[in-house]
């Protein structure tokens, strides 16, 4: 009889079953469940027509070639013959958080190690292959996770999107045939982390059981969902390689990036929850935990390159004056810099712009109460720079080809040490001589040549080494907008800047998207300027700040444009994001849709939480139905007040309620149950509104 083993963490459970030393068996990926008395996997499969005669299961290790006929752990070959190792000889180990399964087949020469660990509500897996024989083989693929996906699946949903699109969902069937998601860019890519949602049948935000992965992966990806003539599906994501990138002489190895599986039988929320804790548990904020958020203001939108130094501490006074916590010196600050045609990879300061130097800037920012941040965009250089004219073989590119610029810019081969060792000069260079809390560290486009897995490592090694010698120091991770915001960058930086597009509109479903994976402490949220620099379109100034409140937010404008009175009511939605940021960070984010096209959030704990009713676009029905609320449960009393309905202003104002003008003055109670099933009254609200609700659970 097979020995039966699993792991658990959250709403789910990972199953495995070991037989006379072959390779684990696949049992169960899904809801929680004790695994006791399960009958053998070989007590339970009958012959099936048309089959091989030894009896093929879904292995945690399979190899095509050997009977079975999905996908493959893993690619390798010996020279241009494929190399098929046969994987037994397992061993397994493990306790209450991780299990280590380690196959081999010492005629192939080959090992594999695959660890699978319970983080936060979520499961983290990856793999490593050994070179354990004596002749070099090379690496086409190595699965961080391959996973069986139950019948009762019904629906993928995933995300797409493009510079100033981020994270547009997109939702399908499961699929007949094959279902794939890959990123030949470089870079992780506008449609947001890798990753994906499985839904069985009836799964809502709230309820039903949800399958998910994200890679922690900074670079090209590729994920698969594949229907098996069983009629399950497997799941298969990994890292792309290069052709001959992952080369492993005698005693070499090469490990996966991490995956993030989750499983909940509470719907999408519940694997987001789990998603947001196991990211959480990657980052390393300076003195081990999270400060309240800095609010910034950000420099790009409100003077580009136009930099002098006294519009800059001009800037910098009106930032003060509205509240503002950390002011960001955005690109246009060094040698040569007066548009993007020239100047990256020179990283001094420009002399005309700031005669003094940056530090005096510094010091000038410091005075005023600020922290001082700076932006640079290291992995990139202009053919128009000192740096490329030394060093032009410094630049990724094919010999003999074409070097195509994206942003008249280059990409530095971050494979080569003594690329690595100059940037690491040049920026340990500032942080040492300027009293820099926080780098907004961009990359913006996309990889033409591609520089494979080994190009992200390198990158990832830069950060690695950044943040050692200067931990105090928060990093921002860009890349045009939100083209590399994943779990993967969740092990050097503190905070994604979420997309170049700051229209409030447009960031419902960009943040939307965000929050799917990402938790909301680290999601760069900006109150815009109107007309939106991204769209073109206006919002009022209640709306775009009401939309940048849950997250970590900022200012992308100049408040020396504004009236008097719009620089009051921005000072105002700052001062309310400070009251409320230690309930919006770092606790439980849930997400659901109303009636009538509304969208909502509510953020904090069990006990407390903040509120957004978000309306787009103008109500069609004649009064608004009321909000069901799931996360209210069923027992209690909630106390609830009505803080703010942030836009909508202009033209006849919406009518209210008594109800409403009571919760407006003080918290109103309601039954937990009636929360749930039958909602919360909501007031009439416009178009382009934020209804904001503060909720306490009696105690």
């Amino acid at each position: 009889m097979g020995e039966v083993f699993a792991l658990h963490s959250g709403d789910g459970s990972l199953v495995w079953e070991a037989d006379d030393g072959s390779a684990p068996a696949w049992r169960h990926f899904g809801p929680r469940l004790t695994a006791d008395g399960i009958r053998p996997i070989r007590d339970q499969r009958a012959p099936a027509s048309y089959s091989l005669d030894d009896d093929v299961p879904f292995a945690v290790a399979p190899a095509a070639g050997l009977g079975w006929f999905g996908p493959s752990a893993m690619c390798l070959r010996r020279g241009s013959v494929a190399l098929v190792p046969a994987m037994a000889g397992a061993s397994v180990a493990g306790d209450a958080g991780s299990v280590r399964i380690i196959t081999r087949d010492p005629v192939a020469g080959v090992e594999l190690e695959q660890v699978f660990e319970a983080v936060g509500g979520a499961f983290v897996c990856r793999s490593v292959v050994r070179n354990i024989g004596s002749e070099t083989f090379e690496v086409d693929w190595l699965s961080s996770a391959l996973l069986p996906i139950a019948g009762s699946a019904r629906e993928i949903v995933s995300w797409r999107g493009r510079h100033n699109a981020e994270l547009v969902e997109c939702r399908e069937p499961m699929p007949q045939h094959s279902w794939v998601r890959e990123g030949r860019r470089g870079i992780s890519g506008h449609g947001g982390p890798p990753g994906l949602f499985v839904l069985d049948e009836g799964a809502t935000y709230h309820a039903g059981t949800v399958r998910a992965l994200q890679l922690a992966w900074s670079g090209d990806a590729r994920i698969e969902v594949e229907r098996d003539d069983e009629g399950f599906w497997t799941l298969n994501a990994g890292a792309v390689l290069q052709p001959g990138e992952a080369s492993l002489a005698p005693g070499e190895s090469w490990q996966s990036p991490d995956a993030i599986v989750t499983v909940s039988t509470s719907g999408r929320n519940g694997a987001a929850q789990a998603f947001h804790d196991a990211v959480r548990a990657r980052i390393r904020w300076p003195d081990g935990a999270m400060r309240p958020r800095p609010v910034h203001l950000n420099s790009w939108e409100a003077c580009y390159f136009d930099h002098d130094e006294e519009r800059i501490v001009a800037l910098a006074e009106a930032a003060a004056s509205v509240g503002v916590e950390r002011f960001i010196l955005d690109d246009g600050w060094f040698r040569g810099r007066n548009d993007d045609t020239a100047g990256l990879g020179d990283w001094t300061t420009d002399p005309v712009k700031y005669p003094h130097g940056l530090r005096t800037l510094a010091d000038r920012v410091n005075a005023l109460g600020m922290e001082f941040g700076l932006w640079v965009e290291p992995e990139m250089i202009n053919p128009d720079s000192d740096l490329y004219r030394a060093y032009p073989d410094w630049a990724l590119a094919l010999p003999g080809r074409k070097r195509p610029t994206a942003r008249n810019q280059l990409v530095l081969d971050m494979r080569r040490r003594d690329v690595r060792d100059h940037l690491f000069g040049c920026i340990d260079a500032l942080l040492r001589e300027l009293p820099i809390t926080y780098l907004k560290w961009d990359h913006n486009r996309d990889l033409a040549p591609a520089g494979g897995a080994a190009q992200m490592r390198g990158a990832y090694e830069l950060f690695a080494r950044v943040r050692a010698a200067h931990p105090a120091v928060e990093i921002e991770a860009c890349a045009g907008g939100g083209g590399r915001n994943d779990a993967g960058m969740a092990d050097y930086c503190h905070r994604y800047w979420t997309s170049d597009n700051i229209d409030a509109a447009s960031r419902i479903g960009i943040q939307r998207g965000f929050l799917s994976f990402l938790p909301p402490e680290v999601m760069g949220s900006h109150i815009a300027a109107s007309p939106a620099h991204a769209t073109g379109r206006r919002h009022s100034l209640g709306f775009r700040a009401a939309m940048a409140m849950a997250g970590h937010l900022g200012v992308e404008m100049d408040p020396r444009t504004l009236g008097d009175a719009e620089r009051a009511e921005l000072a105002d939605w700052i001062a309310f994001h400070k009251q409320w940021r230690g309930l919006l960070h770092q606790g439980t984010v849930w997400l659901g849709e109303g009636a009538d096209a509304a969208f909502w959030q509510a953020q904090g704990n069990a006990a407390e939480l903040l509120l957004f009713v978000i309306r787009a676009d103008p109500p069609l029905d004649r009064r608004p139905q009321p909000l069901p609320l799931p996360f209210a449960g069923q027992d209690g009393t909630w106390d609830i007040r009505l803080l703010r309905i942030a836009g909508g202003e202009g033209g006849h104002a919406a009518h209210s309620a008594a109800l409403f003008e009571a919760m407006k003055a003080a918290p109103q109670a309601f039954p937990a149950d009636w929360l749930s099933a039958n909602g919360l009254p909501l007031p009439p609200c416009k178009a382009e509104t934020v209804t904001i609700f503060h909720l306490r659970k009696r105690a």
